[in-house]
């Protein structure tokens, strides 16, 4: 059996890891930790959703669109430009069966199967709440991981939808939120299948969320466009709109720093070297990364040192 498959079987559940070329080695290491982890491989399909196979992404390159209330430019390079694609299951699904979508940066401790096999109580969409002091459907919504009911999802029409952020009849924060889903229409899961830079016993999907920490990415020049926090603090959301304005998308932002846990990093990087003996990953992949300055440049050092994944996996803290 491939790690992955060009496209879903339609005879089986599938896991889209959904990427763009800056985020495609998060990828490739995040499909290899699924498959790793899953004790049930022959029931579900795996397939990588890239931003470059997708035109209508590409055609608005430099247009306005609608971001939480203001106008931001839309950028194929930023390093969040695959976030649309999050959407794009059902339709790949010809809305039949369940699929699980998440992020690029996003690595399997517990095994899939477990998620996509679980009682969604009727739900369209399972996943969790983005803010940890408010665990309700109320609130806004994690979509970086989700299980979703294909068949209870045809209004997702994600080309249609792209398009509504740039008539400014559609707002990307609510999109990415979930907020314009029907609230009895989205249940909870554990919030461990979605666990935001947080990696304990308890961690089933372990998503490495804070982008300016990212492991791979460590040193390298920041290439992603903050949010303004328009609403959070008005007056340091004026002066990143300024920035951007006067500056550019990444004036100013410096570096990316390093994760604050070894056992994060020391994570991806084991995945990282597992994924190269299983041929899924080379190194000649991992030096053109490097050369992109879309992976630090002392990548292939620190795979020299990295421990045993299972020893870290064995030495996680009951709680984090």
């Amino acid at each position: 059996m491939s790690l992955i498959q060009a496209e879903p079987s339609r005879k089986k559940p599938c896991v889209f890891v959904h990427t763009n070329d800056k985020q495609i080695l998060g990828a490739l290491v995040s499909a290899f930790s699924i498959r790793r982890q899953s004790r049930h491989n022959e029931k579900f399909d795996l397939c990588l959703i890239r931003h470059a196979d997708h035109p209508f992404l590409h055609d608005k390159e430099g247009q306005t669109f609608l971001r939480d209330g203001v106008d931001r430019i839309w950028r194929n390079d930023d390093l969040q430009s695959f976030t649309p694609l999050r959407f794009m299951p059902p339709e790949l699904m010809h809305y039949q069966g369940r699929a699980v979508v998440i992020d690029p940066d996003v690595f399997a401790v517990g095994d899939v199967w477990d998620l996509l096999s679980s009682d969604m109580a009727d739900k369209a969409i399972l996943c969790r709440a983005r803010d940890r002091r408010n665990r309700t459907v109320e609130g806004r919504m994690a979509s970086s991981v989700m299980l979703l009911d294909c068949a209870k999802l045809q209004h997702w029409r994600v080309i249609d939808q792209f398009q509504a952020l740039f008539d400014k009849d559609l707002d990307y924060k609510e999109w990415i939120t979930l907020a314009c889903e029907t609230r009895d229409s989205i249940g909870l899961f554990e919030p461990g299948w979605n666990d935001l830079d947080r990696f304990s016993r308890s961690t089933q999907m372990l998503h490495t969320t804070k982008r300016w920490t990212q492991p791979w990415k460590t040193g390298l020049p920041v290439d992603f466009t903050p949010a303004d926090k328009f609403r959070k603090f008005p007056p340091l959301g004026w002066l990143l709109w300024g920035r951007r304005k006067l500056l550019g998308d990444h004036a100013l932002l410096g570096h990316y720093r390093q994760h604050p846990d070894p056992n994060q990093e020391g994570y991806f990087f084991s995945l990282l070297c597992e994924s190269v003996a299983a041929g899924l990953v080379s190194h000649e992949l991992i030096a053109d990364q490097i050369e992109r300055k879309h992976v630090r440049g002392d990548a292939q050092d620190i795979m020299s040192i990295a421990p045993l994944t299972d020893s870290i996996l064995a030495g996680l803290p009951a709680r984090s």
